[in-house]
């Protein structure tokens, strides 16, 4: 068995092949394994998430029918286990994220599971770039260090070479030509879970810079709102709440503008707004009264006078409506390579219910190559663990 791309989905899927009695062989074009996904766990190692099965589906949007299948075969509990398996315990946080314990980093859960790999007898071959297919089962790979190129004839073949974010972690898209070759589709990426531009003026950037504002709602145009923390940044905003907005800012801008709409005080009843801004003296600032009213500190006064310069004449109603709707115009989203993840890939149309190419049987693809998103929050890293799973389940059926 041959798996090229040693991420998540394609070491998951390596492991439930050896599990299966087979010879596996894992190739990856980078010096190590498991690049972005160390990557991803700098800011804060998020494995999955404890969210009740039916919503959880939900996040994967379009795709939400085919992932209820595949987290029914590798759920978040069973995630969990494989990582207790390895010596790894998880617990589950307050916002439902399940992470590792204080003591474990996302090193120690890779060592574990290399260890376990060789323990499997699954071979890793580091500096193998994928160059592409030869004859009906071949694959061309080649040797980065001595650049000589070999070919494979396996059994069956695992992709899991992931999307096209963060290309120094080797998740560069450069597999796309050679699917194509072939004649598979594959629809073009698109960032997922970035941060969106805003064209703040010259004096916002010199003011604000990189301001948290806590507590916060966001909605597009006039889709539902979202909670959560976002960020003020030179180029716009970005956090949570920003990157699970990402598919429908996508859609808008599309078409024309998009919007974001950011709600100040997204607990406080209309009515009590607007009562404690009618309680404000003529001889009182604006900053001064919304910190001291509404507890409304720095940057809320400076984004509400770019959004509305001339804010501070507002009557209470006018200002109230502003509070909870600020307008942000979105120009654009930020560079495909400094997103999180991809929207994009290979459609589920041309794999068949084993995530089996229908163009190359005998080859099935696992992770951010197929075309599904999802937000952060753990529900990235379970797809790919859970599309790993389940192509190596494909493969084990088949071969028996």
């Amino acid at each position: 068995m041959a798996v090229i791309g040693g991420g998540p989905a394609g070491l998951l899927a390596a492991q439930r092949l050896a599990e299966g009695g087979l010879k596996v062989r894992v190739y990856e074009a980078q010096a190590t394994v498991g690049r972005k996904f160390l990557v991803a766990g700098h800011g804060g190692f998020n494995l999955s998430n404890a969210e009740d099965a039916e919503p959880f589906a939900g996040r994967y949007g379009a795709e939400e029918t085919r992932f209820r299948a595949l987290l029914t075969y590798f759920s978040p509990d069973d995630l969990r286990a494989w990582a207790a398996d390895l010596g790894i315990a998880t617990f589950v946080g307050t916002s439902g994220r399940i992470f590792p314990v204080a003591a474990h980093k996302p090193a120690d859960l890779l060592r574990a599971w290399l260890g376990r790999l060789r323990e499997l007898g699954v071979e890793i071959n580091t500096r193998r770039r994928w160059m592409g297919f030869d004859g009906a089962n071949g694959l061309r790979l080649r040797d980065e260090t001595s650049g000589q190129e070999t070919t494979l004839e396996p059994a069956a073949t695992v992709l899991a070479l992931g999307g096209a974010s963060w290309a120094k972690t080797g998740s560069d898209g450069a597999w796309v030509p050679l699917l194509r070759e072939i004649d598979v589709p594959v629809a073009p990426f698109a960032p997922a879970n970035c941060g969106a531009e805003v064209a703040w003026s010259e004096f916002f950037k010199q003011k604000v810079g990189r301001a948290p504002l806590k507590n916060i709602s966001l909605r597009v145009n006039d889709g539902p709102p979202l909670r959560g923390e976002a960020m003020l940044t030179e180029y716009g905003i970005e956090g949570t709440p920003v990157y699970a907005l990402t598919p429908q800012l996508r859609t808008a801008l599309a078409t024309g503008p998009a919007t974001l709409f950011l709600n100040t005080k997204p607990d406080l009843p209309p009515e009590t707004l607007l009562a404690r801004l009618r309680q404000r003296r003529n001889s009182a600032s604006l900053p001064d009264f919304l910190r001291k009213a509404l507890g409304l500190g720095a940057p809320v006064p400076t984004l509400l006078r770019e959004a509305a310069p001339a804010v501070a004449t507002y009557p209470p109603e006018a200002l109230a409506e502003l509070l909870a709707a600020v307008p942000l115009p979105v120009s654009g989203l930020r560079p495909l390579d400094e997103a999180i993840s991809t929207a994009g890939g290979i459609p589920f149309s041309e794999v068949d219910e084993h995530l089996q190419l229908r163009q190359r049987p005998g080859t099935y693809v696992a992770g951010e190559m197929l075309d599904w998103e999802a937000p952060t929050g753990g529900y990235l890293l379970q797809g790919c663990f859970s599309t790993g799973a389940w192509a190596a389940r494909g493969i084990l059926v088949r071969l028996s």
